[in-house]
């Protein structure tokens, strides 16, 4: 009985820890807004929080597999939080000086802070989902405990978008000091997770060594490698409608306030959980190539949708006046609520693109998990292009980066995933 207290101990810290990787690193986004308005700032500079988290996985997705096959689940994920509380404390000091006379100096303190914390999410990303599948027994009953921690993780991310959106109020003048009880509630969650973990016994099984040597036989598979790219892409639609939403929403001619922005964009995050909900309900019946055939072309017809829906339709969207703190309602164009809509087909993209890249891959399963970790980098190449495009042309003109994506991924479903090999 005692071990089983310590196991359930253990699946609720790694619960927790799935919902901190949400919302640290949506923490991003909302801090765009602010970023954005401390001078003179392209919407490309503007991205250096999601550069500076997300280029972290580049250097970090394989590295995390070495550390677990060396020190375990355990001793890893310890390591990860000390990194992320480094991390964290970097990016609230970034905070503590004055943007208008050292902006330099803010941005390299607070991208550093971003780049370590993103190690810290490369690191638990890869402790995490093992271990929930690990401490559930494998199977259905593992894979329904990491459909409970997706649930958790949008849930956090849809708490973000609302925290943040209450923080920065009137984006125009907010600075990164204002984002100090958001980066105080992570640092807590932090500090109390890497308590209850060095104090949780956890069994682990034994692991075998992480070859560098073995990415070059697992990229040898075509459908593996153009699954590889596949991730690459999806990051650039799972971040890039909810973050382009944020941007234009709170710039001209919108100027919709922050805090009503952050209710709005927090619907994303909530489509996601909805469809996490009912991907794990359909998830034994329904393939992977029939979930993402269907979602991608779901996400081009939202998001071309969106694009050239009128603007003069508008929608009327639940918001709070943090000030009044009343409800209101505010309008928006129908456009953005189809946007809003993506975030029902990429709640499973990850889990789909996954499951049909590692088919027959036999012994590099292990290396491939390390390399699509490492792939999640593409949301920092990814935003960095939409943003590029916005600052030559216009939000709106910048969802053909989205619509890029999505076809790909209609293509890898159809054709590209299609296993030509196999290895034992």
């Amino acid at each position: 009985m005692a071990q089983k207290t310590k196991q359930w101990g253990a699946i609720i810290v790694m619960i927790a820890l799935f919902a901190m990787i949400a919302f640290v690193t949506n923490l991003c986004t909302p801090m765009a807004t602010i970023i954005k308005n401390q001078g003179e700032i392209s919407n490309v500079l503007a991205q250096i929080g999601n550069y500076g988290n997300f280029f972290a996985y580049l250097f970090m997705g394989i590295p995390a597999g070495m550390l677990i096959a060396k020190y375990g689940y355990k001793k890893t994920a310890l390591i990860g939080l000390v990194v992320g509380i480094v991390g964290i404390l970097i990016q609230w000091l970034s905070g503590q000086f004055n943007a208008q006379e050292n902006l330099g100096l803010v941005f390299s303190i607070y991208l550093i802070g971003a780049f370590i914390a993103g190690l810290c999410m490369a690191i638990l990303n890869c402790v995490v989902n093992p271990m929930l599948n690990l401490l559930g027994g494998g199977g259905n009953s593992g894979n329904q405990l990491i459909q409970i921690g997706g649930v958790f993780n949008s849930s956090a991310a849809v708490a973000c978008y609302i925290l943040m959106g209450a923080l920065i109020a009137d984006a125009s003048k907010a600075k990164i000091a204002d984002a100090t009880p958001a980066l105080m509630i992570a640092l807590a969650i932090f500090v109390i997770a890497f308590i209850v973990i060095l104090f949780t016994k956890i069994e682990e099984p034994e692991q075998a060594p992480v070859r560098v040597d073995l990415i070059k036989g697992a990229m040898s598979h075509r459908h593996f490698a153009l699954g590889a790219l596949a991730i690459f892409l999806y990051m650039g639609i799972e971040v890039g409608v909810p973050n382009a939403v944020q941007q234009m929403l709170t710039s001209e001619p919108y100027s919709i306030p922050a805090g009503t922005v952050g209710m709005i964009v927090a619907v994303y995050w909530a489509m996601m959980l909805v469809g996490r909900l009912v991907g794990a309900t359909i998830g034994s019946m329904v393939s992977a190539r029939a979930m993402i055939t269907s979602v991608s072309i779901a996400t081009l017809v939202l998001v071309i949708f969106g694009m050239y829906a009128p603007s003069d339709v508008l929608v009327n969207f639940p918001g709070v006046d943090w000030g009044k703190l009343e409800l209101i309602w505010q309008p928006v164009p129908l456009g953005i609520f189809s946007f809003l809509l993506v975030g029902l087909c990429t709640s499973v993209m990850w889990g789909a693109i996954f499951n049909m890249a590692v088919e027959g891959l036999g012994k590099y399963t292990a290396i491939a998990s390390g390399i699509f970790m490492t792939m999640v980098f593409g949301c920092a190449v990814m935003q960095f292009v939409q943003a590029k495009v916005a600052d030559m042309t216009d939000y709106m003109t910048s969802f053909w980066v989205v619509v890029f994506c999505a076809a790909y991924l209609l293509f890898y479903a159809l054709v590209g995933s299609r296993v030509s090999k196999r290895s034992e």
